[in-house]
């Protein structure tokens, strides 16, 4: 088994350390250790963290490999310092059978750059009308225990309080894509001073913050598990903050996008910022900082949506909504947390790693960098500055909000289980 020691890393940002590791697991901690012919990485300067787990990932395989594929969505997820992604269910078919999970868990399997752990639909096709195989799929050879209809909101009441229900059984979690359909229909962006200016439909905070308020009750009455996804407005922030203090069982997360950018983009009528939910204000920009600072928001999803050329190339209402984010997700977070003084490094193993693999169950991840644990490691040169240019990325598609603008951070190797995903900052 081959042997690695990344000699003088700040692990989790704390003091310079070497770790060994030897084949699959860390095999030591400390100070002046011995590579013992193994491969050096000379890491001083360089944060050590465990490899991040994204809970909300978009790999479009099957059905639209035009925006990308499990083996392109994987290789931007080393790119980003990803060990692990959760699939969201949106493909074409629905991954709402088990047939479809496994085929998602096993090409994920195939291609190596990155665990897998597919999501599972919560209803049939995505419709809201009938529940999907859950069970059947918690029980296949995929084991999924996270179920989204990510793309559309479980809009029914009763539907969604059978899921909350069923996934109970097992311990699984509903993730909830919380957006009143009726209430933002013909929407296209924020609703708010910017949208009346430009004319545009407007995207009322309140369509997120009924479905939450409603969802959370739902989970408190039933005693199941319920995640909201991309949360984006300070009154879901509010909301989520009353209903854990409450002790309801309920987490949260926000992307890289809704921590940094605002509704004030959408004057450019450039579609690269056309996302669901929609850019808000400063005040939500600055009230979900301090959200995921404090706790409230449990953790940092990226949401990465790719589409290909045409269909973020075109007139702003014609537009697909989404951004791809596993590239530059550590970057933006580097950027609006820790710059500002609002989370260390050990906050952000926490919100990128340790508590995304909770949530979602992700075995193997988001464990401490400690002898006897799996060697999932990412190592990331803080003092680094660069302008963010999609051509280099790896993924299959270029629709990133960041072209052109500079961002600190890179992400210079990425192991999984003990294998160079990444290495100085190129793909194994």
């Amino acid at each position: 088994m081959s042997k690695t020691l990344i000699r003088g890393a700040k692990v989790l940002g704390g003091d310079a350390q070497d770790v060994l590791v030897d084949g699959e697991t860390i095999a030591q901690v400390g100070t002046g250790l011995d590579a013992d012919g193994g491969t050096v990485v000379e890491a001083e300067g360089l944060i050590l963290l465990p490899g991040l787990v994204d809970l909300h990932t978009h790999l479009r395989e099957p059905g639209r490999e035009d925006s990308e594929t499990v083996l392109t969505g994987t290789r931007a997820a080393a790119s980003g310092g990803y060990t692990a992604v959760f699939a969201m269910a949106n493909t074409f078919p629905v991954a709402d059978t088990a047939g479809v999970v496994e085929q998602v868990y096993r090409l994920g399997r195939e291609h190596g750059y990155c665990d897998v752990q597919p999501v599972g639909a919560v209803t049939v096709g995505l419709e809201g009308r009938k529940l999907a195989e859950l069970g059947a799929m918690h029980e296949s050879a995929a084991g999924v225990t996270v179920f989204s209809d990510d793309g559309k909101c479980v809009d029914d009441a009763q539907i969604m309080r059978r899921a909350l229900e069923y996934v109970k059984a097992f311990g699984g979690v509903i993730a909830q894509h919380a957006q009143e359909p009726r209430l933002t229909e013909g929407a296209e962006m924020n609703e708010g001073v910017v949208s009346a200016e430009l004319g545009l439909g407007g995207w009322p905070a309140v369509a997120e913050e009924s479905i939450i308020a409603r969802d959370v009750l739902l989970a408190e009455h039933v005693g199941s598990r319920v995640h909201i996804c991309h949360l984006s407005t300070a009154g879901s922030v509010e909301i989520v903050r009353w209903a854990k203090s409450r002790g309801i069982d309920v987490t949260a997360e926000v992307t890289p996008h809704h921590l940094l950018l605002t509704d004030e983009l959408v004057r450019t009528y450039n579609p690269v910022y056309k996302v669901n939910p929609p850019l808000r204000t400063e005040r939500d920009v600055m009230a979900l900082r301090e959200a995921l600072a404090d706790g409230t928001i449990d953790i940092v999803a990226t949401d990465h949506a790719p589409h290909p050329h045409e269909d973020k190339d075109c007139e702003w209402a014609a537009a697909a909504m989404g951004m791809v984010g596993l590239e530059t997700a550590l970057s933006v977070v580097q950027h609006t947390m820790v710059e500002t003084g609002l989370l260390d490094w050990s906050g952000v193993a926490d919100r990128m790693s340790f508590s995304p693999a909770r949530i979602g169950g992700a075995t193997g991840h988001g464990r401490p960098v400690s002898a006897g644990e799996p060697a999932n490691l990412t190592l990331v040169d803080p003092a680094y500055r660069g302008t963010v240019d999609p051509a280099g990325f790896a993924s299959r598609s270029r629709n990133t909000p960041y072209e052109g603008r500079e961002l600190p951070g890179r992400v210079t190797h990425t192991f999984l289980r003990g294998r160079a995903t990444l290495m100085d900052g190129k793909l194994a």
